[in-house]
């Protein structure tokens, strides 16, 4: 397949050119090892949304972590009403959850905790 490189939006290690997350932000690693926070802060379309989904998939391909992003700018429009913000919040989250992991990650968080009746 034939790669290019992406100028608009996140890119797609399979059809788009790019450095590993982990290359892009050298000291990442040892701060989530740390379990440090840490602020990406770069200018518009310089990678930053590429290099967190990148980051995400090769945590989770490492096999100690799943990560998944979670953006908080779906509730934007709801400035007025916390409840639709934090039901867009949720939703998103869940929709991007189910789509972002391997199948052997996926779970339904709004799922209820199945719980074992005592015998």
């Amino acid at each position: 397949m034939t790669r290019w490189f992406n100028v608009a939006g996140p890119c797609r290690p399979e059809i788009h050119y790019m450095l590993p997350a982990t290359a892009r932000l050298p000291d990442v690693m040892r701060l989530i090892a740390q379990q440090s926070y840490f602020v990406l802060h770069a200018p518009r379309q310089t990678g930053k949304t590429t290099a967190m989904f990148s980051l995400a998939r090769e945590l989770t391909a490492g096999g100690q972590y799943t990560a998944v992003l979670l953006s908080l700018e779906v509730g934007a429009p709801f400035s007025d009403d916390a409840d639709m913000a934090e039901n867009a919040i949720l939703s998103s989250w869940r929709s991007d959850t189910l789509a972002r992991l391997p199948d052997e990650l996926r779970e339904d968080p709004y799922r209820a905790p199945r719980l074992d009746p005592v015998e």
